[in-house]
């Protein structure tokens, strides 16, 4: 062996050594790569830390963009070559690229099947190490090892190379990533031997939808460990060696290195979506003392600790992989938009000041979400659950908008309005927040914003509250229009709207019943029961009306996109979560639980969704779809209608079978995982809670399922602690048998969440057939 090829060798034995030091307790169970073909801009990002704002991963193709906005683009696990790692990763937000190199300069990132084209690089997914706070891989084409890890605020790399004269680390800043839109200004600097900064500037497409004439700015500050030896600019038009700037789109520098064999080169880079000092401030706060090796060190004890505050115990590793794969998405998403000195972006372009608590310190984080469409059947009853600091920062987060512009923006970039579907569940959410006790903020200032979410319509700025609430207040229901368009007169997709307006004026009601609006209270009530207007009691189906009140013809229960967002009419009858028994008693007891179990039984054949088909809607024209948001509490309704063996039957079966754990069947296949959605879903199914209302009753119930594991330990969020125990639990024994809490025995198959949330044991006793006689006799309270 030449001394070349031993170098190697040794490199990339190291490379598979040194992670698995790391990779200990709860962080072995998480594999960053399940869900990986298909996945959003935002999914993919193992270097980083809960809720971070510096989220580095790699990027196969995130510079070619995507022309919707939304599509599947950043990272896949179908493709063979890597152009850059990333520092930003939100929805609509994506910039400041960096990729080590040797050999010929070029200033491309050049095409996914032709490595030479540009600066990318074929890798092996044998030499890529992905972790929660850390990523590696081997770049075959350079023969370097890149490693990335990241405080909240500051990302970090490690370019370890070997002997060459013609090293070189590409900092591509003007250039598309994602879903960013195009570059509209950027530029980037050395301002002295080892320091560079500079800024991009994008126009993301739902922002120019959305909210005309704002933009996306992100800042940064670097450090690098070694001086370069030259230093050169480019942009979309010329190569300028020697030049220490460039601006405008396009732009970057490339740092020229003569490396000697495992030389490693390290940079630090403070964030920021405000300006460059307050970048440099985050770097100097959060990194001023810490190298690679110390930054993912703390990274990961960051994640064990955040992982570590539910802890389930099984034989079977692949559900805890699912299980801890899912909780670390859940964590991941939506993250802090604020610096280090609570700066935080407004959509005119100035900064936020987030306000400090008594003790000097910032109560909450401003973030970027994208929107909550569903999130109330996932992360916020996680949230709720074991870290409402994250559910208080939303909230504040929304009524720091709401302050601003005076309306709610369902997804949020740097205080952009990036509304993904336009119903706006932004007040539901915060209802459903205070009924959970989280009420650290101006409560008369949440429910002004909250009624007006649901009741205003006057003077709505584009991409906020709700198009055609009109609509819905005047006639009880969303009129359907033919054209695909939705205005004050009505929409287009009426029919889910009418069902989504009728649920979030529940929620808002119970919130006016709270805060002693009697008035609000009996409007909003009798606008929940809007669903009713749209029932077909013949087909027993939700059907839409036009303007005049009659059916519309043509109806196709399965058809999509026609009165249905995502969905169809046979999706959508189940969406009645303000009042399960008083649509299983409009279409009959009997009638519901063989209808309901019949689709379930159908869809298992079909993979519960869209089957082995990679798209985010390969299932909207199914009879379930539980790759996206409209579906994910139907599983659960068994319990409101006598029949809570099933609930137990289908929500272990979707999570046995929906879920997986490769990175083409992880969450369905190639589904719309939204920044933790799915995996939120999991997490709480699979421990047995749940809570159809999305915790938006006057005193919130939590639902009983089947846990699959042998023993949950949740660290709640008001310190308590929760066990939940299972004997004579199998993959055949789904059904729950008998019932004790804190020793008591427990007949119902629900409990008030405040019993809950006291902390304590519930112990289920399980069996392979479905005990009848539990859970029925008191059901859930339906309409409180």
């Amino acid at each position: 062996m030449n001394t070349a090829n031993k170098a190697l060798f040794l490199l990339v034995f190291t490379f598979f050594l040194m992670p698995c030091a790391f990779a200990q307790d709860l962080l072995q169970y998480v594999h960053p790569n399940i869900g990986t073909a298909h996945s959003r801009w935002f999914f993919y990002t193992p270097a980083a830390v809960p809720y971070g704002m510096a989220k580095l991963a790699p990027s196969t193709n995130g510079s070619y963009g995507n022309a919707q906005g939304w599509e599947a683009v950043g990272y896949d696990t179908r493709h063979n070559s890597i152009e850059g790692f990333v520092h930003f990763h939100e929805w609509q937000v994506g910039g400041v690229s960096f990729m080590p190199t040797a050999g010929e300069l070029k200033t491309v990132p050049g095409l996914l099947d032709k490595p030479a084209s540009g600066f990318r690089s074929a890798f092996d997914r044998k030499n890529e190490v992905a972790q929660p706070g850390y990523y590696a891989v081997l770049l075959d084409d350079f023969k370097i090892k890149a490693e990335l890890t990241a405080t909240k605020r500051v990302g970090f790399h490690r370019y370890t190379f070997p002997k060459n004269e013609e090293s070189r680390i590409m900092l591509s800043i003007g250039n598309i990533q994602g879903e960013s839109g195009p570059v509209t200004d950027a530029s980037v600097k050395m301002i002295d031997e080892t320091h560079f900064e500079g800024f991009v500037i994008t126009y993301p497409k739902y922002v120019k939808t959305y909210d005309e004439g704002g933009r996306v700015a992100m800042y940064f500050f670097g450090e690098l460990s070694k001086e370069p030896a030259s230093v050169g600019a480019f942009d979309q038009k010329k190569i300028s060696s020697g030049s220490q700037s460039s601006a405008g789109p396009g732009a970057g520098l490339f740092l020229g290195y003569h490396t000697k064999e495992n030389e490693s080169v390290e940079i630090k880079v403070g964030l920021s979506y405000t300006s460059v000092q307050n970048a440099k401030l985050n770097l100097q706060t959060e990194a001023g003392n810490l190298d690679f090796d110390r930054a993912k060190k703390a990274a990961q004890s960051e994640w064990q600790r955040e992982l570590g505050k539910i802890k389930v115990t099984t034989k079977n590793q692949p559900d805890l992989v699912k299980f801890y794969t899912g909780l670390y998405h859940a964590l991941l998403g939506r993250g802090i938009a604020s610096d280090v000195n609570g700066s935080f972006p407004r959509h005119d372009g100035t900064i936020g000041q987030l306000p400090k608590d008594k003790n000097g310190k910032f109560s909450y984080h401003f973030m970027n979400t994208d929107a909550i469409w569903g999130g109330f059947w996932n992360l916020t009853q996680l949230w709720a659950l074991s870290y409402p600091a994250h559910y208080n920062d939303f909230v504040h987060t929304q009524l720091e908008i709401y302050k601003e512009r005076g309306w709610f923006g369902d997804g949020i970039a740097n205080s952009n309005f990036v509304s993904g579907v336009g119903t706006n569940f932004v007040g539901l959410a915060i209802a459903g927040a205070y009924q959970a006790g989280i009420r650290d903020y101006d409560l008369n200032l949440a429910y002004r914003a909250v009624l007006g979410n649901e009741l205003n319509y006057q003077n709505r700025l584009v991409g906020s509250g709700k198009t055609d609430t009109k609509s819905f207040v005047q006639h009880g229901f969303v009129p359907y229009l033919e054209a695909d368009k939705t205005d004050s007169t009505g929409a287009h997709f009426s029919g889910s709207h009418t069902m989504e307006y009728s649920y979030s004026a529940f929620a808002a009601a119970q919130l006016a019943k709270q805060m002693g609006k009697p008035k609000d209270y009996q409007k909003l009530l009798a606008l929940s029961n809007g669903w009713k207007l749209l029932f077909d009691k013949e087909l027993k189906l939700i059907r839409p009306k036009t303007q005049d009140g009659k059916f519309i013809g043509k109806f196709n229960p399965l058809e999509a996109w026609r009165g249905f967002q995502e969905g169809n009419a046979t999706q959508y009858t189940f969406y009645v979560p303000q009042n399960p028994k008083g649509l299983v008693t409009a279409i009959g007891s009997e009638t519901f639980n063989n209808r309901l179990n019949d689709i379930f039984e159908k869809s298992q054949q079909n993979a519960f969704g869209g089957g082995k088909t990679i798209d985010a809607f390969a299932g909207i024209q199914s009879l379930y779809n539980h790759g996206n948001q409209p579906n994910l509490h139907i599983s659960w309704l068994f319990n409101y209608s006598s029949a809570p063996w099933l609930t137990q039957k289908w929500t272990r079966a979707i999570c046995n079978e929906f879920y997986g754990t490769e990175s083409i069947h992880g969450y369905g296949y190639g589904q719309d995982e939204d920044q933790g959605q799915l995996g939120s879903w999991y997490v709480m199914a699979s421990i047995g809670l749940f809570d159809v209302k999305g915790l938006t009753d006057a005193r919130p119930t939590i639902q009983l399922g089947s846990p699959v594991f042998d023993q949950s330990e949740i660290q709640l969020g008001n310190g308590r602690k929760l066990v939940i125990k299972t004997t004579n639990n199998s993959a055949q024994n789904v059904y729950v048998q008998a019932a004790t809490w804190n020793g008591k025995a427990l007949n119902n198959a629900w409990m008030y969440r405040d019993e809950l949330m006291k902390g304590g044991k519930l112990t289920l006793t399980m069996g392979s057939r479905p005990n009848k006689s539990w859970g029925v006799k008191v059901l859930p309270p339906s309409a409180q």
